[in-house]
């Protein structure tokens, strides 16, 4: 049989009273607050945040999406998240901003096919134009349109491209800067991430890297350049791990003359 508990003794208005049970009071503006129970403002920013494509221009696969399905759950202290966004204009920016606003990662690397590159290519930097040579996959060809029409001319990646490329090359996969991310959804994806970051006053960083096809993609397109997949989702997890390690870019050379 419980035994009803007693009642505490009613406190006199002459009395300080003790501590209340939590949830019973309301939260005074200057109580203070022990450091054990404060909120880091960094809480819960240990995510990075991988997107890659679906398939288009008649491929099969597209690599982004393959080194996303198979990169581990975690790289250093981040937890690794991926999404899968349509190769769309417009609609790959909505799709990616929806999983920022969920997730509220530290950092968004987006990743995208580049074939007849030959190397990984970390991107430094979008430009506010859409010409695509061909149609995406809702069938849209935009020739010379901004992407957003009061936006910059063009956003730098706030990642440390030298260390990731740098970090990559360490792990033996061939990478580099690149200083253009063309003018296609992947360029449109990069430059809309960004301006949503700075719109939202969002503290994630954010950046990009062209990927090569894979070699199942070259079988039947000789003499063009391609890589494992295996050798991809390696030089990814190089280039995310350098990246939570700097928070200030390396000082080297990775310009060209072209």
């Amino acid at each position: 049989m419980l035994r009803r508990r007693k009642k505490p003794p009613k406190v006199q208005r002459h009395e300080t009273p003790g501590p209340q049970p939590s949830g019973r009071r309301r939260a005074r503006p200057d109580a203070p607050v022990p450091p054990t129970l404060k909120v880091r403002p960094d809480a819960g920013r240990d995510v990075v945040l991988v997107t890659g494509f679906h398939p288009f221009g008649g491929e099969g696969l597209n690599p982004s999406w393959e080194v996303c399905k198979r990169l581990p759950a975690k790289i250093g202290e981040l937890q690794v998240e991926t999404c899968r966004i349509p190769c769309e204009f417009r609609r790959a920016i909505e799709v990616v901003a929806e999983a920022i606003e969920r997730l509220q990662p530290a950092m968004v690397l987006c990743l995208g096919q580049a074939g007849g590159r030959s190397h990984l290519s970390v991107e430094r930097v979008a430009i506010n134009v859409d010409d695509a040579r061909i149609a995406d996959n809702s069938g849209a060809s935009p020739v010379d349109e901004a992407i957003a029409v009061n936006g910059p001319a063009a956003y730098f990646s706030t990642l440390p491209i030298k260390a990731m490329a740098a970090a990559m090359r360490g792990a033996g996969v061939p990478a580099l800067v690149s200083n253009s991310a063309g003018t296609y959804v992947c360029n449109h994806l990069m430059y809309g991430v960004l301006h949503f970051l700075a719109a939202s006053n969002t503290p994630a960083r954010a950046g990009f890297i062209h990927l090569p096809y894979a070699e199942e993609q070259v079988l039947e397109k000789p003499g063009i350049a391609s890589l494992a997949l295996a050798t991809m989702v390696k030089g990814v997890e190089a280039a995310i791990a350098a990246a939570s390690r700097h928070a200030q870019d390396i000082k080297v050379s990775e310009g060209t003359l072209d």
